[in-house]
């Protein structure tokens, strides 16, 4: 099983991410870790990367989501704001991944991310974040209210009740 815990900086996803593949047995992976210096100085310097930036970072990703399924799956924690990154993302795996899509209101996020200490996301950066963002309907779609090991046990309910939860139907996989 590959599973992406997904949404805008500030929702969680790390967070979640590691506890659900502590439960679920699986490795973690946070797509943060993936950046190139160059997208990393960029971000660190509140400016939003563009489809550019992002494009050998996403085909990196892709490549290793492919390797982690044939190891036996992974958990990855990744904005994957748009579908177009979602469509490439899912292309370096031959099953269908899960989605989870962690939302939240914008006070929230900004008092997450104002919390942080050391990250190179600027919270004056959520903007673009949610101006780009392309709320996938496919997805498992958690609200961010709830606390983290109440997100992970409504995804493990929802893997339980539903082999296929959050997966992009057959016809969107191209």
């Amino acid at each position: 099983m590959v599973c992406i815990v997904m949404g805008v900086s500030g929702c969680g996803k790390t967070t979640v991410g590691q506890e659900l593949a502590q439960q679920l047995g699986l490795p973690f992976y946070d797509a943060d870790d993936f950046h190139s210096a160059a997208n990393i100085e960029k971000m660190s310097h509140g400016t939003p990367l563009t489809d550019d930036d992002r494009r050998d970072w996403l085909a990196t990703l892709a490549t290793d989501l492919g390797k982690w399924e044939a190891a036996g799956g992974a958990v990855l924690a990744c904005s994957a704001l748009k579908e177009t990154y979602r469509t490439t993302l899912q292309n370096g795996v031959h099953s269908p991944m899960h989605w989870v899509f962690l939302d939240g209101p914008r006070e929230l996020l900004l008092e997450r991310m104002g919390g942080r200490k050391g990250h190179y996301m600027h919270p004056d950066m959520l903007d673009s974040q949610l101006a780009t963002l392309e709320r996938p309907t496919y997805a498992l779609c958690l609200s961010i209210t709830a606390t983290p090991e109440a997100l992970v046990q409504q995804i493990v309910v929802a893997k339980t009740q539903d082999a296929a939860f959050g997966t992009k139907p057959a016809g969107q996989l191209a």
